[in-house]
């Protein structure tokens, strides 16, 4: 792995975590978006993160930003305050390289000062690059939606994976 730099996201990270967001629209399925985005149509996501349970951070290397890490709202409403999503998307020049190991560590580090009780993942199938890493990081398996998306013409089912904090 080269010298990675994990840090908070800032405004001007927006075009290049767009371009890794939709390397996985148009060629994959671990993002069940369709449309291919721009880094206007996805600054309403951008800001909903800063300080707190909400996080975004980017892994920087190679001159560049090669992949990004989040802790997002699980759902609507203050029943679900303590419950984050947690999601990773890296380049693909840097899968297996140690950076999304890099990125969960940062966020987890942040997460565990703040009033979260779960952290939820889902992880469309096949991903094992994906669960491998949620399992090191200790999630544990809760379930399989079967065939509960499509895109592209093709059924995806998602394990779910959760982690108390």
């Amino acid at each position: 792995m080269s010298d990675i730099v994990i840090r908070p996201a800032e405004p001007g990270d927006l075009p290049a975590l767009v371009d890794i967001f939709n390397h996985y629209v148009a060629d994959g399925h671990a993002h069940f978006e369709t449309a291919v985005q721009t880094p206007e149509s996805r600054r309403p996501w951008f800001e909903t993160y800063g300080a707190g349970r909400h996080r975004l951070l980017v892994a920087c290397g190679d001159g560049r930003l090669v992949g990004y890490a989040s802790s997002s709202p699980y759902r609507p409403g203050p029943a679900f305050d303590a419950t984050v999503e947690a999601s990773i998307y890296l380049d693909p020049r840097h899968r297996a390289r140690g950076t999304g190991s890099a990125l969960y560590a940062a966020l987890f580090a942040q997460l565990a000062h703040q009033p979260v009780h779960l952290v939820v993942a889902g992880i469309a199938l096949p991903n094992d690059a994906s669960i491998a890493l949620h399992r090191k990081f200790g999630f544990e398996e809760v379930g399989t939606f079967r065939e509960y998306a499509r895109k592209n013409g093709t059924w995806i089912s998602s394990t779910w994976f959760q982690r108390r904090m």
